[in-house]
């Protein structure tokens, strides 16, 4: 049942859209779980030392960047799925 609706899907140009849709919507909930944890963990840090709150603030931008860029890379592979298709 599953691989007649997959077949179907492709035969349609609809996987192509599912696929950047696919691609988006993991990332941007990959990234969203990454950026809550990457928080949650700064303000532990910060409260057991608070001495060190610039040199982790510092580090938690560059772990928001790098979270980021990995929704940018799947969205980027499902716009290549789409364009690709």
């Amino acid at each position: 049942m599953l691989v007649h609706i997959f077949s179907l899907a492709a035969s349609s140009g609809v996987g192509a859209g599912l696929g950047i849709g696919i691609g988006g919507g993991l990332g941007a909930v990959g990234a969203g779980v990454g950026i809550g944890i990457i928080f949650g963990k700064v303000i532990e840090s910060v409260t057991r030392q608070p001495e060190m709150r610039d040199e982790i603030t510092s580090i938690q931008w560059l772990g928001f960047a790098l979270t980021e860029a990995v929704f940018f890379y799947g969205l980027v592979a499902g716009l290549l799925s789409y364009v690709l298709k």
